[in-house]
């Protein structure tokens, strides 16, 4: 049992993951039932596996985690009823009605064998979907009508992250080796491409008038990579699994976007 608590030093193994939403329009017969008659949407917030089951529409969730993640916290907004809600048990999601989009804190609580402190993520949630263009400096982006939105179909908003376990105790290094990910696919089917459920926005967006400048799109990722590099020196403390999970993804999301940065826009 002694040697069961002791670390495997040098070693780190990962899983991944993704984080994020869906979300879907209200038909006129749902706003009539709902509690609320000012919400417009129905969300779903989740942690889930990178991989998508075979023939699924639901992004992700091939695998159950629950192996090495004992409890998901999520806090939504405080003018929601009891705002800070365990999930217990896979699927480790949230589903729920609203009007408007906020920040997310989701904490990942992972089983006792692990000995690792929780990590924290934050997704905001997204409901609208994703405009065409990019606003005017200074100016609010346009929010669709439900009407609009809902010919759009369901909005997907998913971040794929990796948590990083280093050194792990031999006991839960000989738990995640007995669980191996799911290999993810070499080409991505969820969700649908945006151009493909609407084709107009093909010719919309050749249209040089509805595209953003490379100042404005390099400005837009400038301040991404500022607030991640933030959230990683608030996260560095609060414990190994979540300091090299940030660290990670921030490094991989700071080359990425300084090379989309810099590609010329072509019509």
């Amino acid at each position: 049992m002694a040697e069961a608590r002791v670390r495997v030093r040098g070693v780190t193994i990962h899983r991944p993951i993704i984080y994020g939403n869906t979300a879907t329009v209200l038909t006129a017969a749902e706003r009539e039932t709902c509690a609320f008659p000012d919400h417009t949407h129905r969300w779903t917030v989740a942690v889930r596996s990178a991989p998508s089951a075979p023939d699924s529409d639901i992004v992700g969730g091939a695998d159950d985690l629950s192996y090495f993640i004992k409890r998901v916290t999520f806090k939504l907004h405080d003018t929601y009823s009891n705002p800070t809600r365990n999930i217990d048990k896979p699927p480790f999601e949230l589903s729920e009605t609203g009007w408007g989009e906020f920040e997310i804190q989701i904490r990942v609580h992972f089983v006792a064998e692990s000995g690792e402190k929780p990590i924290t993520l934050y997704h905001h949630l997204k409901l609208h979907p994703w405009s065409l263009t990019f606003p005017a400096p200074g100016t609010e982006p346009e929010i669709p009508s439900p009407e609009n939105a809902a010919k759009f179909g369901p909005v997907h908003s998913w971040q794929y992250d990796e948590i990083v376990f280093t050194d792990p105790f031999q006991s839960f290094l000989t738990l995640l080796t007995a669980h191996p990910p799911t290999p993810l696919p070499k080409t991505s089917k969820n969700p649908t491409p945006f151009h493909t459920s609407y084709p107009a926005s093909l010719e919309e967006t050749r249209n040089p008038a509805c595209r953003s400048s490379p100042a404005q799109w390099r400005e837009m990722r400038a301040r991404d990579w500022k607030r991640r590099k933030r959230r990683l020196s608030r996260n560095r403390i609060s414990g190994r699994a979540s300091y090299w999970s940030e660290k990670r993804s921030w490094r991989g999301y700071r080359n990425s976007s300084l090379q989309e940065a810099d590609k010329p826009i072509v019509a």
